[in-house]
């Protein structure tokens, strides 16, 4: 039933950012986990819509949805969203959540920038969790229009209820890079 909502929410999302134009992919990697992202519109402003699925070597996986709103302010780039979440810890039940946040862009100059981001789920948005929260920020670097480079510090940590061991995905430096079209 969870993945149905899920799976519904996803597709509402797909068609409602129809109008999105740029596409990217891009891998993250840090010490013990990887997360793959692919997204419409994530560089422009207006509607945008990504997918991730970020899978740790000892705490599990999480896979969502989000969709988002890309505000330009000056040069700065401001994105509120909500994302939708399946949740797999290694040491707790399979659920979903529902988190709220958002990021910010700054560009420094032409072909380097700071950014962070910032997403979390109270345990009434969630299913067999007392609360989730992501966030990342770090530097990016984008030598050609078409590819960008990041170095950063992401943290992602599934809180578990019942006793359960809470699960950090990721909690340390990584590097990834991005394809846009």
């Amino acid at each position: 039933m969870n993945k149905k909502v899920l799976l519904s929410s996803g597709v509402a999302m797909l068609l409602a950012a129809g109008a999105a134009q740029a596409i990217e992919g891009s891998v993250d990697v840090g010490k013990h986990y990887t997360n793959l992202n692919l997204g419409l519109g994530t560089t422009t402003p207006g509607l945008s819509l990504s997918g991730n699925w970020m899978r740790s070597d000892h705490d599990g996986s999480a896979s969502g949805v989000k969709l988002g709103y890309n505000l330009e302010v000056g040069s700065v780039f401001l994105s509120p969203g909500v994302k939708a979440l399946y949740t797999s810890p290694e040491d707790g039940k399979d659920g979903f959540a529902v988190a709220v946040g958002g990021g910010v862009q700054v560009p420094v100059t032409k072909m380097f920038g700071l950014y962070g981001e910032y997403y979390y789920s109270p345990d009434s948005f969630s299913d067999h969790l007392d609360s989730y929260q992501e966030g990342s920020a770090g530097v990016s670097f984008s030598p050609i229009s078409l590819l960008n480079v990041q170095v950063g510090y992401k943290y992602m940590a599934l809180n578990n209820k019942d006793g359960h061991k809470d699960n950090v995905l990721s909690d340390g430096p990584y590097i990834g890079a991005s394809v846009r079209f």
